[in-house]
């Protein structure tokens, strides 16, 4: 349950996220809900094996390579699904920054209930 919970909360922010980003867009309330469940799995399979694989570029930069990492997952979301756009580089990388903040509030959030 807690699952289902976290990823309505995902579809949440990327609706409020591609209101306010004029980068960034998502067609509707069920395209938001298939955008958090494929983001979601490209950080679980994705993710781990692009952190291995530019390990030393991670360290060199003291981790600010995850943040590469982190606009590359939105942009094979965006390769994906039709239904959601982004602009590019630049907007991907402030998507998943915002997506990462409101996450973590609207999880904390959940977490007290």
């Amino acid at each position: 349950m807690k699952t289902i919970l976290r990823v309505l909360l995902t579809a949440l922010a990327v609706v409020l996220l591609a209101k306010l980003l004029p980068g960034v867009t998502v067609e509707g309330y069920i395209s938001a809900i298939i955008v958090a469940i494929v983001i979601a799995l490209l950080r679980f399979i994705v993710k781990p094996i692009f952190v291995i694989l530019t390990l030393p570029i991670t360290i060199l930069t003291l981790g600010l390579f995850l943040l590469v990492i982190n606009a590359i997952i939105i942009l094979l979301a965006d390769s994906f699904i039709d239904d959601f756009t982004v602009n590019g580089f630049w907007w991907a990388l402030i998507f998943s920054l915002l997506l990462s903040f409101v996450q973590s509030i609207l999880f904390s959030i959940l977490e007290k209930e």
